[in-house]
């Protein structure tokens, strides 16, 4: 039996735990948004249809042994800055290979 003590304690730890779970929902939308940005460039750069482009995202990242989220990051800040880890360019020019016959604008041709 719980007396009245007991109540606010329980209700900030509902509290608490209620922000945690908004917290990571959040996360979760905010990372999906940046997934799918990086797929839609993809998409774009190979001229893959959706699902083409996820597969590629995934085996850049299942490759570089880097977290899918923050392949995504790098395509995306390679959108803006032209920039990119030679690894990963490395990788998505393959990965574009094997689904499309295009290559990354300014890539070198070897």
């Amino acid at each position: 039996m719980s007396g009245p003590s007991d109540e606010p304690s329980d209700e900030l730890d509902r509290v608490f735990a209620l922000q945690a779970e908004v917290d990571q929902l959040k996360e979760a939308v905010a990372s999906h948004a940046v997934v799918d940005q990086a797929i839609g460039m993809i998409v774009a750069l190979g001229r893959l249809t959706p699902d083409q482009g996820w597969e590629v995202l995934k085996e850049v990242s299942q490759h570089t042994n880097i977290k899918l989220r923050n392949v995504a990051d790098l395509i995306l800040v390679w959108g803006r800055a032209g920039e990119m880890p030679r690894e990963i360019r490395a990788e998505l020019e393959d990965a574009l290979d094997r689904y499309g016959p295009t290559q990354i604008p300014g890539a070198p041709t070897e």
